[in-house]
């Protein structure tokens, strides 16, 4: 593997805007400022005085805006949508973000509970004009077969919609870098864990015939180097197998400080209980400074996670902002 020089930026700030928790009650803790409400209040007939706090949405799906500094320059990079078409946007609206400061998107694979929220988005924007980074793979039909169920094929994102709407897709199985070198954008990641074998039961339309698809290639992360702290990485669903994301992201940058890894680790159902021991074995082995297991990690590998790395896991939430 031919390593790349990554520049290192200044500050890193991550907003959770789509995670499958929400919690008021949550703690800020290390770098981890939690929202918990939106801003304002909400019209409800039933309360004293008609208006109720405003609540965020958590449903199962991902996103996260990240905030990057380097040197005077700031620049918004946008990393998943969510799962449903406007649970992204809403949030976005509750928390005052201004949609119209994103300045790319990276989409870390096909699955629809990462890309739907682009409905939201060019609802919002009209005629977006942004570079939408992802793999060739990225618009393969995909389902789930399980036995003794009825196979379940997912939704499957439309490249014609995109286009039409006005972004600009940008398809690379290899890295590609934004904002001048500062942040990667992985591209296919090497498979090198024994123990991380893929999506069982996952499959992909290929011609006439549905095959096998359990590695699901057009997995991809996002990473920086946080001046003189390390990597910060952000992962989608981590169908790679989280452990071949560190392996492959410290390798390609030549740089094995872990200061942050962030998104989610897919440990979460019944399939892959065996993988959690190993993966957790394999993080510490890393040292991550921070841990925050989202999404799709699942309550025992987080639990098994926070055991081990107590000290660097915080548990996310909606409307999180973690600045590193």
């Amino acid at each position: 593997m031919e390593q790349i020089a990554l520049d290192p930026v200044d500050s890193v700030r991550i907003t959770s805007l789509v995670d499958n928790v929400a919690d008021t009650t949550a703690p800020s803790t290390g770098p981890a400022r939690r929202t918990g409400w939106g801003r304002g209040t909400l019209e409800a007939h039933t309360m004293v005085g008609g208006r109720t706090s405003v609540p965020l949405v958590a449903e199962h799906g991902f996103s996260a805006l990240v905030d990057v500094t380097k040197g005077e320059r700031a620049h918004r990079i946008l990393f998943d949508t969510g799962v449903s078409p406007n649970g992204m946007i809403e949030n976005m609206r509750r928390l005052e973000v201004d949609p119209t400061t994103i300045e790319a998107i990276v989409l870390s694979h096909g699955h629809y509970d990462h890309t739907a929220g682009m409905h939201g988005l060019i609802e919002a924007l009209g005629l977006p004009n942004l570079p939408v980074y992802l793999h060739p793979e990225f618009w393969n039909r995909r389902r789930v077969v399980i036995e003794g169920r009825d196979p379940r094929e997912m939704p499957t994102t439309s490249r014609r919609a995109l286009e039409d709407a006005g972004f600009a897709i940008i398809e690379r199985a290899q890295p590609s870098f934004l904002l001048g070198g500062s942040v990667l954008v992985t591209g296919e990641i090497d498979r090198t864990a024994a123990f991380e074998q893929g999506f069982p039961g996952h499959e992909a339309l290929r011609g006439a015939t549905w095959q096998p698809d359990p590695f699901i290639l057009d997995d991809q992360a996002l990473v920086l180097n946080l001046r003189g702290k390390g990597l910060v990485v952000v992962t989608g669903c981590g169908h790679a197998g989280v452990v071949n994301i560190l392996r492959h992201v410290t390798r390609l940058t030549d740089t094995d400080q872990v200061h942050a890894l962030i998104g989610g680790f897919h440990l979460g159902s019944r399939a892959m209980l065996s993988r959690i021991a190993p993966t957790v074995e394999a993080i510490a082995a890393f040292d991550p400074t921070y841990l925050v297991p989202a999404h799709c990690t699942g309550f025992r590998a987080t639990h098994a996670l926070a055991e081990r790395l107590p000290e660097a896991l915080i548990p996310n939430t909606v409307g999180t902002v973690y600045t590193f």
